[in-house]
C-alpha cells in the first residue's frame, strides 16, 4: 500500500521516492495446473478482524487465519512452473526485491470528478478576444456534417476524470527495509495514501542507472561578482604595455 512521498540521495544525486508498504505477505492458496489450468499463488496482505468477513471467506482463509485477525486483501500471482510456496508461508520483501531492481507498479489513480476538456485532455480552449467571453474553455466542434452524421466513438469530451487502473513501468527500487516491510521506489506511483498497489519485478538493475538530476546553484541577491578565468584570476582590462591608438586627425596641417 502507498505510504508517503519524500526524497533521498543516491551517490550525490537527489531522487524523489515513494515509500510503499509491501509486506509481509501470507500465502493463502496455491493453484495447480491439473486442477485450475495454471500455476499461481494467492497472497494475502494487511489485517482485518475475522468477525467482519463472510462465512465463505472464513472457510477459504481457514488455514491462513491468525487468531482474531486475517488478511484484508487477496491478490494472485501467476507462475510458469510449479511454485515452491505452500499455504501459510510468509513472503518477505527482501526475498523478492533488492536495491536497483526495475519494477512496475499498478494502482488506481486519484478520482478528479467531472472535468472539462481543458483539464481532462489538455485542450487549448477558444479565443479570448472579439467578445467571446464564454468560449474560453469550450470544446469546440465535435464532428463533421451529414457525413458521417454522428459523433465518432472515442471522441475526447468532458466527463469523469481519474479513478482508473494505471500502471507505471520502469521504476527502480532505491532501498528495502526488511523490518518495516517497506520499499523506496523512485518517482511517484498512482493512488492516494493507503491505496492498494501491485508491485511486479521486471528485471534486475543497479542504482547507477538512475537519472542524475543537476543541482541548480544558489544565486544571492546583490551586486554581481566579476567573473574570473580558468586560473581563478580576474581578467585585466588591458595590458600595461599596450596603448589605445589615437584617432587620426582629419586635417594634416
Amino acid at each position: 500500500s502507498k505510504q508517503r512521498m519524500g526524497q533521498t540521495f543516491v551517490q550525490g544525486t537527489r531522487v524523489p521516492v515513494t515509500v510503499v508498504k509491501a509486506g509481509p505477505c501470507l500465502v493463502t492458496q496455491v493453484k495447480h495446473q491439473e486442477k485450475d489450468g495454471y500455476w499461481a499463488v494467492q497472497l494475502g496482505f494487511g489485517e482485518k478482524r475475522t468477525k467482519h468477513i463472510t462465512k465463505p471467506m472464513k472457510g477459504h482463509l481457514k488455514g491462513a487465519a491468525q487468531g482474531k485477525t486475517t488478511t484484508r486483501f487477496l491478490r494472485e500471482v501467476r507462475f510458469k512452473d510449479e511454485p515452491e510456496f505452500k499455504v501459510c508461508d510468509v513472503v518477505k520483501v527482501s526475498s523478492v526485491l533488492k536495491p536497483g531492481d526495475v519494477i512496475a507498479v499498478t494502482g488506481t489513480s486519484k478520482g478528479k470528478g467531472f472535468a472539462g476538456v481543458v483539464k481532462r485532455w489538455g485542450f487549448a480552449g477558444g479565443p479570448r478576444t472579439h467578445g467571446q467571453s464564454d468560449r474560453l474553455r469550450a470544446p469546440g466542434s465535435i464532428g463533421q456534417g451529414t457525413d458521417p452524421g454522428r459523433v465518432r466513438k472515442g471522441k475526447k469530451m468532458a466527463g469523469r476524470m481519474g479513478n482508473e487502473r494505471v500502471t507505471i513501468k520502469n521504476l527502480q527500487v532505491v532501498s528495502v527495509d526488511e523490518e518495516a516491510g517497506e520499499v523506496m521506489v523512485s518517482g511517484p506511483v498512482p493512488g492516494k495514501k493507503g491505496d492498494l498497489l501491485m508491485v511486479v519485478k521486471i528485471a534486475s538493475g543497479s542504482l547507477s542507472d538512475l537519472k542524475q538530476e543537476e543541482v541548480q546553484p544558489q544565486i544571492q541577491e546583490g551586486e554581481p561578482e566579476e567573473e574570473g578565468n580558468e586560473s581563478g584570476e580576474k581578467p585585466e582590462a588591458a595590458n600595461e604595455g599596450e596603448q589605445k591608438p589615437e584617432k587620426e586627425e582629419k586635417d594634416n596641417g
